[in-house]
Order: structure tokens, then sequence, then C-alpha cells
């Protein structure tokens, strides 16, 4: 069983939010935002429901968890978030200087550390990757090979 205070099961929070995501025909990501031990903001992508170009689960995630604290600024907080956020992404987690962001899948084509790496992020935010990135990379390829 897993601990409920571990990366792993967090990443598995953001895998339920990316299986969303996917029932509802959109890429599977998923997110989830912790403070203090505890999941305040879930979110997955829906762009297309929301016909919303920005509605990433990072931008959603962001966006309930600023709400729920009060605060535009999230440093005590961490994004597990199942794809290598994009630039748009990497750009609202600097503005609401998060404190730490843990992906699983990398992103080949349009990932922010492709682009510019760690340093498009605040400077105080840690950064880990490859937390259950078979899972993560796996049903995204599912996806994108289902739509081809």
């Amino acid at each position: 069983m897993l601990s409920v205070y571990s990366d792993d099961y967090y990443m598995q929070q953001a895998l339920a939010e990316a299986r969303k995501a996917l029932e509802a025909g959109e890429v599977p990501v998923g997110a989830v935002i912790v403070c203090e031990n505890r999941i305040i903001a879930r979110a997955h992508n829906q762009t297309e429901q929301l016909t919303d170009v920005t509605a990433h689960a990072e931008i959603l995630a962001i966006t309930a968890a600023s709400s729920y604290l009060g605060s535009k600024y999230l440093p005590d907080c961490t994004l597990f978030v199942t794809l290598e956020p994009c630039l748009m992404c990497a750009g609202a987690i600097t503005w609401a200087q998060i404190g730490r962001v843990v992906y699983g899948a990398t992103d080949e084509k349009r990932g922010f550390m492709r682009v510019g790496g760690k340093e498009l992020l605040h400077p105080k935010t840690k950064l880990e990757m490859g937390i259950r990135i078979e899972e993560c990379s796996a049903m995204l390829l599912a996806f994108f090979r289902e739509k081809r």
C-alpha cells in the first residue's frame, strides 16, 4: 500500500485525473496540487470541453489552488502533473511561484525543458521528473495512437 504522503501516491492521483480527461476525449493529462501533505486542487485537461486552448490541467489546478488558499502565490505547494508542462504552463508555474514541480512523462515536442529548461521556472522552484513515467507515457501513447 502506498504512503499517503509519497510522491508516488500523489502522482497516482494525477493519473486518476488524466483518466478523466481520457474518458472525455481530451489529451490525458492530470494534475494535483499539494500543500502541507493535503491535495488542495485537482484538474485534468479540458481544452475541448471548454473550447479553451488554455484549459490545461496545470492552469486549471493553479487557479483552483490559488482560489482555495486565497493567494496568487503558491510557494509552499507542489504540483504533480502527468506530462511535462508546456511553455504556457511553465509561465503560469513561474508566476505562481510554485515551490516544487513533479512530472511523469517528458514531452519531446512541446515540453518547457526542451526550450529553456529549469531556468524558465521561478529560481526557488524545485523540479523532479520521471515519477511513474511508464504509466504516464503509456496513457499518452495509447491516446495518440488511437487518434492517428
